[in-house]
């Protein structure tokens, strides 16, 4: 992701969340001028947008461009032409992006005008305007989809892909009842979970199960409890949480996934590990610890998340045996 995004409240040192965007034209309207002529010459649907607002697109789209999707899109068999920077930092698509054209990001519209798309699918809405006059483009805010499910219901609804999307869930959902009783063997009952990340600047988040980090694999493909702190005022809300190093106590789980984010300094992992705080923490003691790669755990569309169910469940299940649990 260029320099990889963190979303929310994070907007201090990074980016995102994508608006709710205004996305064409009116039921019974002809399509205005936005919606490219050469695109729209086939077969069309209506498509409601997150914000209530009807779209024609493709009846079966062929050239798709997209700004943060790609995954989504590749989840369900989608020909997916051209994607935003970040994408290619993602390794559980690496092999699918070698066909796909960078785009930049925010995404170059001449990249995009060049590759003939025929729909256009971001998450910011900032160029809208000008996507919109190269074709049909929806804007798709951030944490529209909460997870796998309803991400492969709305891209396979998109790409006209239920069929696919389908078929990946239910590969998806064996797979994690696999991963689901390895753990389950090792884990004690009670045991809670949390999800950080250290940034290059020493900030300290915990955060929810849907802004990626093995967010939706420990809490929802594996099932795994979160502390009670980080469930009602992190999850349930649906923030992510700064703390400073003195309440970090009073959120750290039994189990501590931390990713360590630094793409621009150095890391401040070796600082916060000798902090007498941080040595006094249950979860250090118990060497139940987890660091973590950004590139790797950050992404959170349907094949990353897939291939982060055996990461996760092996580093449980091999800790626990390290452990002689």
């Amino acid at each position: 992701m260029k320099v990889p995004v963190i979303f929310s409240s994070f907007l201090a040192t990074v980016l995102l969340l994508g608006g709710c965007g205004n996305t064409s034209s009116n039921e019974g309207e002809e399509p205005s001028d936005n919606q490219n002529d050469a695109t729209t010459s086939g077969e069309t649907r209506a498509f409601t947008a997150p914000n209530g607002e009807e779209i024609n697109i493709p009846e079966n789209p062929e050239r798709i461009v997209t700004d943060f999707y790609a995954g989504e899109f590749l989840a369900v068999g989608a020909n997916v032409v051209g994607a935003g920077s970040w994408s290619f930092s993602n390794p559980f698509i690496e092999e699918e992006l070698k066909n796909i054209k960078d785009v930049g990001d925010p995404i170059h519209t001449e990249e995009v005008l060049a590759l003939e798309p025929d729909l256009i699918v971001v998450m910011d809405e900032e160029q809208y305007e000008k996507l919109s006059q190269i074709a049909p483009t929806v804007v798709i805010p951030y944490n529209t989809a909460k997870n796998v499910e309803e991400s492969l219901q709305l891209f396979g609804e998109l790409a006209n892909a239920e069929a696919e999307a389908a078929q990946f869930l239910d590969s998806f959902n064996e797979e994690a009842e696999a991963a689901r009783a390895r753990v389950q063997e090792v884990v004690e009952d009670d045991a809670t979970f949390g999800i950080y990340e250290l940034t290059d600047k020493g900030d300290f988040w915990v955060f929810n199960d849907n802004a990626g980090r093995g967010g939706q694999v420990i809490y929802n493909a594996l099932g795994l409890k979160a502390l009670k702190a980080i469930d009602e005022e992190v999850i349930k809300t649906g923030e992510m949480k700064q703390l400073s190093t003195e309440v970090i106590p009073d959120y750290a789980a039994d189990y501590m996934f931390i990713t360590d984010y630094h793409p621009e300094g150095d890391s401040k992992l070796a600082e916060m590990e000798s902090s007498p705080i941080w040595q006094g923490l249950e979860a250090v003691k118990n060497n139940r610890v987890f660091i973590n790669d950004f590139d790797t755990f950050y992404p959170y569309d349907p094949i990353s998340v897939r291939g982060q169910i055996d990461l996760i469940a092996d580093m449980i299940v091999e800790r626990a045996e390290n452990n002689g649990q």
